[in-house]
């Protein structure tokens, strides 16, 4: 994991961002050069206009969900986030071509070019993660322990997100008790510091929930530490590699002591201001579409447009949310719309509202909300008092997703699908939503957005 902008980001994806990026500036340049004889194309401020033109198109492939892990799913899945980015990234390639200042790209023959080797880019692109190909400079692992948590360890690090970044072995230590790998990758030897400097290791985990009462060799670490080895402990490993604060080994002393969960003036103004300015302008986009359904839900059932409900926000002040109303007259009268919710009636929904409710365009009234400052368009969702007051008291450190706005998206959303039980629910929620509170920007924000896009284009974690 590579630490940029305040965020953790998996060495593998960044290496095919990068690939793709150095792809695409070339696709324009050579293009450029190959064409300048014949139509006069002025190279020069063209390295300029290439990056930019790079960024777009991986801002539209991240969006579709072209980088996510090999594994996750189907083919036929993986098929269709190729044709996503490719029904994204030609009219934008399009569209770039005709705004940036490329003196001679006005030629149909240079523009046709260009679109084709996108689409060749993006081809290779899916075959590519197919392979399961391991990161280049990837770190050097050794896990401290062979018990349970050893175990998860290594699951994670052998996830295709990851590049096939496995560890070098197991160091076992006197109180593992029973073992949950596989012999053969236990190290042998009695000190840390020799094995760590015999397999040139370049990070060690420390793979126990539970620190306190180990026969840590607190020495051996310390000359690891000293030699340039990075030490990472169990809630760390899971903040890099999974962006997420585990529940089961979180001490008050860690949030009190440890970095982030600061809300510094210059953070607070940045994101409204990122918050105001996203708003507005999606709100002037979507106008036509949320005055096309407001004239649908009035004509279906005569009813009213909105739908309001009590929610608990900032500092656990309670709010109203303004959302299309989804339900009949009578459904509305039995239970919240949330799509996230089990509905208790069958025949809740009205023919317009289960529509816009599986688009999800009911929440573009939530922009109102963030207008007015009760939300954000990235934090926490958004519960309602009774439920909060009871996870409250069931959950520790619930009231900690508090200290930052609501948000229309979440961390949470586009990382888990509520399944089960709500109580389990909300304990997978908060773990996404902690590293949200404690690690948030605005870098953090817009790739929640992109996330947020990819999540609704491809229909994933909906009711």
């Amino acid at each position: 994991m590579l630490k940029a902008f305040g965020q953790y980001f998996s060495l593998h994806v960044l290496q095919r961002i990068g690939l793709d990026l150095l792809l695409f500036v070339m696709i324009v340049i050579a293009s450029a050069a190959f064409w300048a004889d014949d139509y006069g194309v002025g190279l020069k401020g063209l390295f300029p206009s290439a990056i930019g033109f790079a960024f777009a198109m991986i801002v539209v492939n991240f969006a579709s969900g072209l980088y996510r892990a090999v594994d996750e799913d189907s083919p036929r899945t993986a098929f269709a986030r190729f044709v996503l980015s490719v029904l994204f990234c030609l009219p934008v390639a399009y569209g770039m071509m005709l705004l940036l200042p490329w003196q001679g790209f006005v030629s149909l023959t240079l523009r046709l070019q260009v679109l084709v080797l996108v689409l060749v880019v993006l081809l290779l692109r899916m075959l590519i993660n197919r392979s399961q190909a391991s990161s280049l400079f990837a770190p050097r692992i050794l896990v401290v322990g062979t018990g349970k948590e050893a175990q998860e360890v290594e699951r994670i690090l052998l996830h295709p997100e990851q590049g096939k970044v496995g560890v070098q072995g197991f160091f076992s230590l006197s109180d593992d008790g029973e073992p949950f790998v596989e012999a053969e990758k236990v190290i042998s030897g009695s000190n840390l510091t020799d094995v760590v400097k015999r397999l040139g290791i370049d990070i060690v985990i420390l793979a126990m929930s539970e620190l306190r009462g180990k026969a840590l060799p607190l020495r051996e670490l310390l000359d690891c530490k000293l030699a340039g080895v990075r030490i990472l402990d169990w809630l760390s490993f899971h903040e890099r590699v999974r962006r997420q604060v585990r529940l089961d080994s979180l001490r008050a002393g860690w949030l009190i002591f440890g970095e982030g969960f600061q809300q510094p003036f210059s953070r607070v103004f940045f994101k409204r201001v990122f918050d105001l300015a996203i708003a507005f302008s999606l709100l002037v986009l979507a106008s036509p579409v949320m005055f096309l359904v407001s004239f649908m839900i009035v004509f279906s059932d005569h009813g009213p447009v909105f739908y309001r409900q009590e929610r608990v926000g900032l500092g656990g002040q309670v709010f109203r949310i303004i959302r299309f109303r989804c339900k009949s007259i009578n459904g509305d009268d039995l239970n919240d719309d949330s799509p996230d919710e089990i509905l208790d009636a069958e025949g809740a929904f009205s023919r317009v509202g289960r529509i816009i409710h599986r688009l999800r365009i009911d929440r573009l009234p939530q922009l109102f909300n963030v207008l007015m400052g009760d939300m954000s368009l990235v934090g926490p969702r958004p519960e309602r008092p009774s439920f909060v007051n009871r996870l409250a008291h069931e959950i520790p450190f619930y009231g900690i997703r508090h200290c930052v706005k609501p948000g229309m998206t979440s961390w949470a959303r586009v990382q888990c699908r509520e399944d089960g039980d709500p109580v389990s629910n909300a304990i997978q929620k908060l773990q996404y939503e902690l590293y949200y509170v404690k690690n948030h920007s605005l870098v953090f924000d817009m790739l929640v957005l992109l996330e947020t896009v990819h999540v609704v284009l491809m229909g994933k974690r909906a009711r």
